[in-house]
């Protein structure tokens, strides 16, 4: 059976870097088909931290960039506190508790969201 343009076989080739042309279509030498890549990255996440010099691997499931926010004890008594009063913050509440904690807005509500999910999975263990 021939390989025809947009068959399964043929895009499974093309997803490699190994697709032949459509018809009447040529490209440039060193063109990203005709290249072989030398390590097949299986996301864009991975293969921008490989074309990144001086990254280590990136564990997978994690997010390159950004530095994870340890709180402090104080910080996180007053979010606990917030918290046990009021699940849901509001835009006020959140502006007040980032201007007392110096942390981003975003962390505050960041911080709100995972610890409602905690808050799920130990009330469903509970039962």
């Amino acid at each position: 059976m021939d390989k025809g343009p947009f068959s399964v076989e043929w895009l499974a080739q093309s997803s490699r870097g190994g697709a032949g042309e459509l018809p009447g279509e040529s490209r440039p030498e060193g063109s990203p088909l005709q290249t072989p890549l030398s390590v097949p990255a299986d996301s864009p996440r991975e293969r921008e931290a490989a074309e990144r010099p001086g990254q280590g691997a990136v564990p997978a499931g994690a997010v390159p960039g950004r530095a994870r926010t340890k709180f402090s004890a104080a910080q996180l008594q007053e979010l606990e506190r917030s918290f046990r009063e009021q699940r849901y913050i509001g835009a006020g509440e959140k502006r007040r508790l980032a201007a007392v904690l110096n942390l981003s807005q975003s962390q505050i509500k960041t911080w709100f969201q995972n610890r409602r999910m905690k808050f799920k999975r130990q009330t469903q263990d509970a039962r």
